[in-house]
C-alpha cells in the first residue's frame, strides 16, 4: 500500500469576480489565456440598490454570476488586470472583483510537477 502524502501550496491567492450573468464564459477565458488553471462558477441574486444608477440610467440585474479563480501569487496580478478588462469591470453597474490571500492549497500535482518545484526551490535557495 502506497503512502498518501498531501502537497501543500503556500504562494497562491484566490481571484473572486462577480458579474451580471452569462459574462462568466468571457472572465474564464480569458484567465485561462492568463495562465489559470481553472474556475468555479455559481449563481447568485444581488441585493441592494436595483433603481437605476445615477445620471447614466443604467439598469443592474439582480441576477450574478460568481467566478471563483485560484491561481499562483506570480500570475495574481497579470490575471486580475486582464478579467477586469475583459469583463468590462470600469463600466457602471458591471461588477466586481477582490483578492483574497490564501494560507494553504491542496489538491493532486502530478509527480513531474512536484519534481520540477523542487528543484526551483533547490536552485532559488542555493
Amino acid at each position: 500500500m502506497s503512502k498518501r502524502e498531501i502537497t501543500v501550496l503556500t504562494e497562491a491567492s484566490l481571484i473572486t469576480c462577480i458579474v451580471q450573468r452569462d459574462l462568466a464564459e468571457i472572465i474564464i477565458k480569458t484567465a485561462r489565456e492568463g495562465g489559470a488553471q481553472g474556475a468555479t462558477v455559481h449563481f447568485a441574486r444581488g441585493e441592494g440598490v436595483r433603481e437605476r444608477l445615477g445620471i447614466l440610467g443604467v439598469a443592474v440585474e439582480v441576477e450574478k454570476e460568481v467566478i471563483s479563480i485560484v491561481v499562483s501569487d506570480d500570475q495574481v496580478d497579470r490575471i486580475f488586470e486582464k478579467i477586469y478588462l475583459a469583463g468590462n469591470l470600469d463600466t457602471p453597474g458591471m461588477g466586481i472583483m477582490y483578492i483574497t490571500p490564501l494560507e494553504k492549497v491542496a489538491t493532486y500535482i502530478p509527480p513531474d510537477i512536484i519534481k520540477k518545484l523542487s528543484a526551483t526551490n533547490e536552485v532559488n535557495e542555493s
